[in-house]
Order: C-alpha cells, then structure tokens, then sequence
C-alpha cells in the first residue's frame, strides 16, 4: 500500500529567459505545466498506474519567479478515491545565490489513474508518521469545495 511519504515530489526549474513573461518572471503557464507535470507523478506514486490531469483547483500566483531564481514544485498525494489521486502542490521561488525561498503559487488538483486509457482503480494511500497525518489533515482541511 502506498504511503503519503513516498508520494512526495520536490523539482527544481531554473527559470530561464525562454521561461518568462514581458515581466521578466516565469510566464503562469510554463508555472502551471511544471506543477502538472510534478503532481501526475505525486498521483502515479500513488495510483502506481498511469494518470491523467481531471481537475486543478484555483491556482493561486501570489509573487512572481524572476529570471535567475529556482523554482521550487513541492506535491504529494493526500487522499484517494476508487479512480481518482488528490496531489497538493506548491512552488516556492529560490535564490540560488543564499538559497532563501519564499512561497508563490498553490494548487490541489485531482489526477484519474488510468490502464489503456480506461480509469483503473487505485489503492489505498496511507499516513504511516505524524508529518504525514498533518499533511493529510492540512490538506483535506484546506482544499477548495469539491
């Protein structure tokens, strides 16, 4: 059986010019693919099958990324369906010089586990330590309306 633990993804992007916005910070939609692409693989963790993208919630962009910083893409799995994995995902930008983080952009998305295309049922994912019981609970207590 999975544990939330081993759904747990932290990526690094270093944000080039080819990445940004006429700002100067990583464009919201290259944000977005890098944070879909880190959660799908949070979801397959779990689901230890394929997944697919069913739904993000608000993503929220609270700072920009300049050009130069790393992004942080921070997920994992908190709860499952009978199909479906939900993935916390956060970004964070990092200084690479001092290596100060700050938060930027959060999401919950739900990821659908699927085998040639058709959804396939997905095991129980569980919290075996305390960090992960509270990353569970934060989550659930959290998360948009679904």
């Amino acid at each position: 059986m999975p544990t939330i633990a081993d759904t747990h993804i932290i990526n690094r992007e270093r944000v080039q010019p080819t990445h940004a916005n006429n700002y100067q910070s990583a464009h919201g939609g290259i944000v977005m693919k890098w944070m879909d692409e880190i959660g799908a693989m949070s979801a397959m963790r779990a689901a230890r099958e394929s997944c697919v993208t069913a739904q993000m919630s608000r993503v929220d962009f609270e700072r920009p990324i300049p050009i130069g910083d790393t992004a942080l893409i921070d997920s994992y799995a908190y709860a499952t369906g009978r199909t479906s994995v939900r993935v916390r995902i956060e970004v964070a930008r990092e200084d690479p010089h001092t290596g100060e983080t700050e938060e930027t952009t959060s999401a919950y998305a739900t990821f659908v586990a699927v085998d040639d295309g058709t959804p396939t049922p997905v095991p129980e994912l569980t919290a075996e330590s305390e960090e992960c019981k509270q990353l569970r609970e934060t989550a659930l207590a959290e998360e948009p309306s679904r």
